[in-house]
């Protein structure tokens, strides 16, 4: 019983059993604002730099792009002009074509995948907006994924996102949508194997703490700290 808690208690910390296993795909989720963007790029060029092939992806649904074209024709954002239900279909197909390309992509060349955003954002997302009912079929389409090895959920206060995003002021959320978006990540069942990272502090240092625990997946994966600097 203590070997089974133990192994359960590593798998959550991002810890595999088997230190020389492949690192194949890492995620980084989380609700906007909490810096994924800017975590993914550095993660992948870290890797890099210490000699592990790897890629970042940007698994996006297309609601930034659909509110851009929303704000342009005089709608206040992409629901305004797609509907709930619209939006969330075509958010849904267009993350799975972007997930099918990095993974087909990145097996195919043997290349790490540092995924901004995964399967679990879209479930997060239908949660966050509502639509319940369509979370089964997106999990259908979805369960041709393999879970990525390691899953980062960046954690971040929604007042402290709230401000991120107004700052870098390309797009606009409210601070109703992104408590509920905190909540969805919350209560979604694939929580408990998540590597909880705090994105409340500054990129560095959530830089070291990702870095941290993956160095314990896999001794290819352990990497300095990255230089670059952003905010997502």
């Amino acid at each position: 019983m203590a070997e089974v808690a133990t192994s359960a208690r590593k798998r959550h910390d991002g810890i595999s059993d088997d230190s020389d296993r492949r690192l194949r795909a890492v995620a980084l989720v989380g609700i906007d604002g909490s810096g994924k963007t800017t975590q993914a790029h550095r993660l992948a060029d870290t890797l890099v730099a210490a000699g592990v092939p790897a890629d970042y992806w940007q698994n996006a649904g297309g609601r930034r792009w659909f509110g851009r074209i929303a704000r342009r024709l005089g709608r206040r954002d992409a629901q305004r002009l797609l509907g709930r239900n619209g939006m969330l279909v075509a958010e849904s197909v267009l993350r799975w074509l972007a997930i099918a390309r990095a993974l087909v992509r990145s097996t195919l060349r043997r290349r790490v995948a540092v995924m901004d955003r995964y399967a679990v954002c879209q479930y997060a997302s239908i949660r966050a907006h509502r639509g319940d009912r369509w979370e089964p079929l997106a999990r259908l389409l979805y369960r041709i994924f393999p879970a990525p090895d390691v899953t980062f959920l960046l954690a971040v206060d929604p007042a402290e996102a709230y401000r991120r995003i107004e700052r870098r002021g390309t797009d606009h959320e409210s601070m109703e949508y992104l408590v509920a978006a905190d909540a969805a990540y919350h209560s979604l069942p694939e929580f408990p194997t998540f590597v909880v990272i705090d994105a409340n502090a500054t990129p560095d240092e959530v830089s070291r703490a990702i870095q941290e625990r993956l160095r314990h997946w896999s001794r290819e994966a352990v990497v300095a700290t990255a230089s670059t600097v952003g905010q997502a």
